[in-house]
């Protein structure tokens, strides 16, 4: 992972820009993502979050899409990446994807959006919407690890594949694991579809539902 290990050691440099070093002799040889030090703070570390320039997605951007909701929440919900609209505004899931998944969570669940915390697998808008590269997915995957951390949710739902493969990795196609209960540990994963491609393939809406109907029986049952 060389180019993880790459970003990494930028990052140290910058916090030690941050800290008022102009030169430093001593390079790390070690730096390992489990090893990085993040605030226990999720307003600190939202403060982190924003001033990242890790990889090259920070060029393009417009806005750092933290993520939003209850920071105690027992569901989380983990997509792929900002779109146009998010990165206008900062927000994750407000486009017509996010229309989508807001109805998911309120007519399916019954609960109100901002009951659950949403994020991304990146927090800056991949240029095209095309999907996160390896680098740009691992670079990024250590805030998300802190505020899977920090919330501490029972249940995680990743959106499409891109989510579910960098959570899990495991690269096994969304159709064929979708609905599917994964026990990481500390939490629970049910993969499902993305809006987006619910948008597209609007067929796909009744299998969408099924694995809502298993969050919302998951949540009751637990």
């Amino acid at each position: 992972m060389k180019n993880l290990h790459n970003a990494l050691l930028l990052k140290q440099l910058y916090m030690l820009k941050e800290m008022g070093y102009r030169y430093t002799d001593i390079v790390p040889s070690d730096i390992q993502e489990d090893n990085i030090i993040l605030p226990n703070d999720m307003q600190e570390l939202k403060k982190t979050v924003l001033n990242c320039h890790l990889c090259e997605l920070s060029k393009s951007r417009h806005k750092v899409v933290f993520g939003e909701g209850n920071e105690n929440a027992e569901l989380m919900f983990v997509g792929e990446g900002p779109g146009a609209t998010e990165d206008s505004t900062g927000r994750p899931f407000v486009g017509r994807a996010g229309e989508l998944l807001t109805k998911m969570i309120e007519n399916v669940l019954y609960i109100k959006r901002n009951q659950v915390y949403i994020a991304n697998i990146v927090k800056c808008r991949p240029p095209g919407n095309r999907v996160p590269t390896a680098e740009e997915a691992m670079t990024c995957r250590p805030y998300l690890m802190k505020q899977i951390e920090l919330i501490s949710p029972r249940i995680i739902v990743t959106l499409g594949a891109t989510a579910y493969k960098y959570l899990s990795s495991d690269d096994t196609p969304i159709s064929k694991v979708r609905g599917r209960v994964i026990d990481m540990g500390s939490y629970i994963l049910i993969p499902t579809f993305h809006p987006s491609y619910l948008l597209r393939n609007p067929s796909a809406k009744k299998e969408a539902f099924k694995d809502m109907l298993l969050v919302k029986n998951k949540m009751e049952s637990e």
